[in-house]
């Protein structure tokens, strides 16, 4: 009897293994250090990240120029986004951390600065959101470089879904957060509170090691590495695939220019804003906090590309049931369920890219890897902006998520080795 219940356990405890996320990089000091000031700084992040767009729009009272935020916030991370990722590989890389958290710390005290004495000019909202941007173009793929010389190679995609997970955790609850204190404090305050939470980045960076290139050899970044990283690109042929299927779904489907605008015209918020605008601001995140924390599934999946595919096309159908929602949670329900979908596809990508990246070209890729990333819902952010102004958000909301399955489904036909691309023999979502 006690050997049969012996085995039980440990066929729940197998179970439960398969499903949850893996903890093991969290033994690992300088990542757990890293990984708990995520927790904090990605509401921070997140309450400016509904802030900004809120304050456009009280501003303008448009759509369109929310949409505009998206394509001043573009253009710095495509321009420090590949050229951050080369000074990623050529300095010391908690260095440039400290420089570039410093620097989105002081932006964000200044947000706040304008919004307290009620400038109520949307240019110096804009011009401080772009070099905002321009200093996370330099972090994010630094800070991406950073954990991969902090864990070993087998814990990388575990990690990688720890930290995902918490940035999503971040991107759920700061956007509900702001939605509940918004009508409270006010505008300036979730600006304030960002700026706050960015010291304990500063802490855990500072504790970190010295990290210089493993060359050994430290020097200027230059145009001439830039190129490098992008011949390097172009012999990853499923990685570059990889990245124009991203783009697709997050240009073509991303309605989150929309929601200052639906959560108080569609569905019913005080001009103040309030509950339905974090909602759906949190609606997106919610989806693809689930999926991280049940990823464990995912490593019994090899087809990656087939994933990929399968995920993008669920987002667009997703984004379409968003797009014809007559009430709150049924559009909620539809966003929950593209984020879970964006998640696979995003954890799917990651692991395609670690097996590509060496080590000296890892801040490029990475650099690539986030202007795709973040600069995609930017230019979507655009494009369904003054879509809206035109036809309205629900068409634009609805005609984006068609116009995903469409060239989805014209780059499958184009692209037949990515949807045959398999994981490495001996390697799966969380080993290499």
């Amino acid at each position: 009897m006690s050997t049969e219940g012996t085995t039980q356990r440990k066929r729940g405890r197998a179970l439960l293994e398969s499903v949850v996320v893996d903890t093991r990089p969290l033994r690992i000091p300088a990542f757990r250090r890293l990984w708990l000031t995520t927790i904090v700084t990605a509401i921070g992040s997140q309450l400016t990240a509904v802030a900004v767009p809120k304050q456009v729009f009280d501003i303008t009272q448009s759509s369109g120029w929310v949409g505009l935020s998206g394509a001043v916030a573009l253009v710095p991370l495509l321009i420090f986004g590949l050229w951050g990722g080369a000074i990623a590989d050529t300095v010391d890389r908690r260095k440039l951390l400290m420089v570039t958290n410093t620097g989105i710390a002081v932006t964000a005290v200044l947000l706040w600065a304008q919004a307290f004495v009620e400038l109520n000019s949307v240019w110096v909202v804009l011009l401080l959101l772009g070099v905002n941007q321009a200093f996370f173009a330099i972090n994010m793929p630094t800070r991406n470089a950073v954990v991969a010389r902090l864990v070993p190679d087998e814990l990388m995609p575990p990690a990688v879904a720890l930290s995902s997970t918490m940035a999503t955790f971040g991107a759920v609850f700061g956007p509900m957060a702001a939605g509940a204190l918004l009508p409270v404090v006010g505008l300036p305050v979730l600006y304030l509170v960002d700026a706050v939470a960015l010291i304990f980045t500063l802490w855990a960076v500072w504790l970190l090691p010295p990290l210089p290139p493993l060359s050994g050899q430290v020097r200027r970044a230059g145009l001439r590495d830039v190129v490098d990283g992008f011949r390097y690109l172009a012999t990853q042929k499923v990685l570059l695939a990889s990245f124009l299927l991203d783009i697709i779904a997050m240009v073509a489907g991303m309605p989150r220019a929309l929601f200052p605008e639906m959560a108080e015209r569609t569905f019913g918020d005080p001009p103040g804003g309030g509950l339905a605008l974090g909602w759906l601001y949190a609606a997106i995140p919610a989806g693809a906090m689930l999926i991280g924390l049940t990823s464990g599934w995912l490593t019994k999946v090899s087809r990656h590309g087939v994933a990929v595919v399968v995920s993008i096309a669920a987002w667009g159908l997703s984004v379409v049931g968003f797009g014809l929602s007559g009430s709150l949670w049924l559009a909620v329900v539809f966003l929950v369920l593209a984020g879970a979908s964006d998640m696979v596809s995003a954890i799917f990508r990651m692991a395609i890219l670690q097996s590509a990246a060496t080590d000296e070209m890892r801040g490029r890729t990475q650099g690539t890897f986030t202007v795709v990333v973040a600069g995609g819902p930017r230019i979507a952010d655009v494009t369904h902006g003054w879509a809206a102004a035109g036809v309205g958000t629900a068409a634009a909301a609805t005609g984006g998520g068609v116009l995903v399955l469409v060239l989805l489904a014209v780059a499958v036909l184009l692209l037949p080795a990515f949807w045959r691309y398999r994981a490495p023999r001996g390697q799966d979502v969380t080993k290499n």
